[in-house]
């Protein structure tokens, strides 16, 4: 199972950049790959392991600006198709394998 996050922060003030910058640096910490810009992604072993890393998220929440999260299969992620750019390592290594970070 991959767990997506997907987020929106407002980086006018330094406060907001500061607390953009925490979460960002969460979610890298937490094994977390980003996808895109605002677009990280991480593999789950089931849904428990799911839920706890959406508990996570909760906790260490920006306190402004939209912040989303969606599950997906591995049989659903595989189904992605890249349209234009490169594939990061993570998707390289295709979804049989298990990635060790």
């Amino acid at each position: 199972m991959y767990l997506f996050v997907f987020f929106d922060l407002p980086v006018l003030t330094k406060t907001e950049r500061r607390d953009a910058g925490k979460f960002r640096r969460f979610l890298l910490n937490d094994g977390y790959d980003m996808m895109q810009l605002s677009v990280y992604t991480r593999v789950c072993r089931g849904q428990d392991a799911a839920d706890k890393h959406l508990a996570r998220i909760k906790k260490n929440l920006p306190p402004k600006g939209s912040v989303r999260a969606l599950q997906v299969t591995e049989r659903q992620f595989a189904r992605m198709k890249l349209l234009v750019g490169t594939t990061n390592r993570q998707e390289q290594t295709g979804t049989d394998q298990l990635v060790l970070l």
